[in-house]
């Protein structure tokens, strides 16, 4: 990623100058941000930057190459729009062509290098855009937009084009935004909406339509930014800037790849820090939508479970369609930050009550029941046999006269109470016309949320039109599952950003003294043996079984009676990945005939199966524990990644794993045990201890470490079983395989 400002030097250029020179920035402050210039164990940057992206939406100056005013003509309907929004946003328009002395009444410039002066943005309408590139570099122009297609998209000759138009610009101070992208940032956004804004970014301009329209149901938009294949203006550039100008309320986005994953990150850790929410859709969730989209922008799509984890990790709501996108952001743009994260549902139909209750339940959002002196207040205005716990049903009637405001009033006046769900499953006027009336004026009157969900498949109503569309305080929604989906990300990212402290902020600086003595032990492109897996293990401090690499019967002897009966003895070799298929693992050894007969056995199957031994272990037995299974693995997008579930056996049966992406911290490590299925078994089930959470959050923590310090050099880890002991007796790596990079 290039630098954001002129004449800076780009991340991999401090990157690169850093390592080269040995430098490396000092232990980290506790608590203190990430800063320019900050780098972690690997040598990556600790901080985003963020490009002066001012000159892009708001140039002084704006040139057109290969503008057109010619009736027919592509580029004529092209020039137009940008002549009208040049105008709009106060920018001076240099048309160039080499043969048209003007266009739409404004000298032609035959060239770039007759323009005269300095450019803020060039928008490039040229079949072959990399000689024009070269000139405006050359001109010292801010940015530079490319629509044409055919670069990455296209497959490997097309990556090479594109990757010329990178090198041309690289840098040059120029920034390029495209190839393969749009118009969309020089749209015509109303300027007569106000309250905060949501900002877009897409990478497909179709993709981002829906949520552009809701300027016509009063809600406003900023920005949007077309990233298109992204060869170096990219989304984390983007995101970046957005989460950092005043008025933007919710961020937007469809992605369909990232071109960086790391720079995503440091770029979401920046929203997040600024308590700005980022909705996304992420293609990619299946093999069909992952390929479709690389042949789209060209870009990686990444594997899905860790992509979840890495936007989970930072805050980003994830969402699957376009029409959550719309309903989320702009409910998370406008809503004032909760009270309370109880939800009330109040209808005029006790069924539709109950529906909804059940469907807002099974999102997990809490449904607190309303106390008995709520109850009795409710009642003064609502029929006894009727329920008001929560769900309320007011029996329809109530909402006709002046008992339905004081409903309304009754319920947001209660201290659990943060969230008010309406639903209107039909107009029933003159019921429903009152109802939404009174929802509006309440909601006026609270910094409480209050949602509307219209059912009526027509939409023309005055009161959904007029009363509900015209309020900035009611969140309104066409369908239950939108709103739920909504409501539920309101409160968690409300409850993520109270909480939020950057991993960035606590990611080590400096190599760890486990780093050196690691190092000693890698084995380029080779697997290690088992018994090798443990030495790195134990160099990061993870617990191992008392155990010896013996060659001899009579050494395994010898060994079995210093580690203590019962023992387990393995075949060690550095090729040798499934032991246990193999039969070259015996447990539960409790004599001497035992371990002589046992090693003469494994040695016999080592070379039967024609497997080369560096000699058998002789290991303690640990039986009473839980099996976890924690490793390291290396993601195209994300780079070193950490997992933990349920291990041994269960591990493949049951794909019970959580991902984290590295650095994080306790709360993270703590995050990913909570999401797994079987996590009760760490709680203790049918009468068994709980087990040991804190070695084992310890053990990820320490396999972090080594995903950081090692990420060049370990292609993967694997401890499998992880024995996770009953609480207070810790956690042992009762197997590892590690692989060299």
């Amino acid at each position: 990623m290039l630098g954001s400002t002129h004449g800076t030097l780009t991340t991999d250029s401090r990157r690169a100058r850093a390592i080269a020179c040995g430098e490396r920035p000092g232990p980290a402050v506790h608590g203190r941000p990430a800063q320019e210039g900050d780098f972690d164990v690997s040598g990556r940057p600790l901080h985003a930057d963020v490009p002066d992206l001012d000159h892009f939406f708001r140039p002084r100056s704006v040139a057109v190459i290969g503008a057109s005013d010619a009736e027919g003509r592509p580029n004529t309907g092209v020039t137009r729009q940008l002549a009208d929004w040049a105008d709009r946003v106060g920018a001076r328009l240099y048309p160039v062509h080499p043969s048209r002395p003007s266009v739409f009444g404004l000298r032609c410039s035959p060239s770039v290098a007759d323009l005269p002066e300095q450019v803020d943005l060039a928008v490039v309408l040229v079949g072959d855009p990399l000689p024009v590139l070269e000139q405006l570099a050359e001109s010292k122009a801010r940015f530079a937009v490319v629509f044409a297609s055919g670069f990455a998209e296209t497959g490997p000759e097309g990556e090479t084009a594109q990757r010329r138009l990178a090198a041309a610009v690289e840098g040059s101070g120029l920034r390029l935004l495209g190839p393969n992208t749009n118009l969309n940032a020089f749209e015509h956004f109303r300027d007569d909406l106000e309250g905060p804004a949501i900002a877009l970014i897409t990478q497909s301009g179709h993709q981002g339509r829906p949520v552009f329209a809701l300027q016509e149901l009063g809600i406003r938009l900023s920005h949007w930014a077309p990233t298109g294949n992204e060869a170096d203006l990219e989304t984390a550039d983007f995101l970046s800037y957005f989460a950092e100008q005043p008025g933007i309320g919710a961020i937007a986005c469809y992605l369909e790849g990232l071109k960086d994953g790391r720079s995503f990150l440091l770029a979401a850790d920046r929203a997040a820090r600024s308590g700005v929410p980022v909705v996304a859709v992420k293609v990619g969730r299946t093999e069909t939508g992952a390929r479709t989209a690389a042949s789209h922008t060209g870009k990686l799509t990444g594997a899905d479970a860790v992509v979840d984890a890495a936007l989970r990790q930072y805050g980003v709501i994830r969402v699957d369609g376009l029409d959550e996108l719309q309903d989320t952001a702009a409910l998370l743009a406008r809503a004032r930050p909760p009270h309370a994260d109880g939800v009330v549902v109040y209808s005029i139909s006790g069924g539709t009550g109950a529906h909804v209750a059940d469907l807002a339940t099974e999102a997990g959002l809490r449904l607190p029941v309303l106390s008995g002196a709520r109850q009795a207040e409710l009642h003064q205005w609502i029929p006894e046999y009727l329920s008001v716990a929560n769900p309320v049903d007011n029996g329809g009637h109530p909402v006709g006269d002046a008992r339905g405001r004081k409903i309304i009033d009754a319920i947001l006046a209660d201290p659990e109470v943060g969230v008010l769900i309406c639903p209107v499953t039909g107009p029933f006027p003159p019921l429903s016309d009152r109802l939404v009336r009174d929802l509006v004026d309440a909601a006026e009157q609270t910094d409480k949320l209050v949602c509307v969900v219209w059912g009526s498949p027509v939409g023309t109503e005055p009161a959904y039109r007029e009363v509900l569309l015209g309020s900035s305080r009611v969140a309104t929604f066409r369908t239950v599952g939108n709103c739920l989906t909504a409501v539920r990300a309101y409160l968690a990212h409300h409850r993520f950003t109270t909480a939020y402290r950057s991993p960035f902020d606590e990611a080590p600086r400096t190599p760890s003294p486990s780093y050196r003595k690691a190092q000693a032990l890698m084995r380029p492109g080779e697997q290690l043996s088992e018994h090798a897996a443990k030495q790195l293990l134990r160099a990061y401090g993870i617990r191992v079984p008392r155990e010896q690499l013996v060659t001899s019967a009579a050494a395994a002897v010898r060994a079995a009676g210093l580690v203590g009966y019962p023992v387990v003895m393995k075949a060690s070799g550095a090729r040798i990945a499934h032991k246990t298929e193999l039969g070259l693992v015996k447990i539960g050894l409790t004599s001497a005939s035992q371990v002589r007969d046992a090693y003469r056995e494994l040695t016999d199957i080592a070379r039967y199966e024609d497997v080369s031994l560096d000699g058998v272990l002789v290991c303690q037995m640990v039986e009473q524990g839980v099996e976890m299974v924690v490793g390291v693995t290396h993601d195209d997008l994300f780079g070193p990644t950490v997992t933990v579930g349920l291990g041994g056996v269960l591990v493949e049966v049951l794909r019970d794993t959580a991902v984290g992406v590295p650095p994080f911290g306790e709360e993270q490590a703590r995050d990913m045990l909570a999401g797994l299925r079987g996590r009760a078994l760490l709680d203790g089930v049918r009468g068994r201890p709980p087990a040991d959470l804190d070695a084992l959050v310890e053990v990820v923590l320490r396999v972090q470490r080594m995903a950081l310090e090692l990420g060049h050099e370990l292609a993967e880890l694997d401890i499998n079983p992880l024995m996770v002991l009953p609480q207070g007796q810790g956690a042992v790596a009762l197997d590892a395989l590690a692989v060299c990079r």
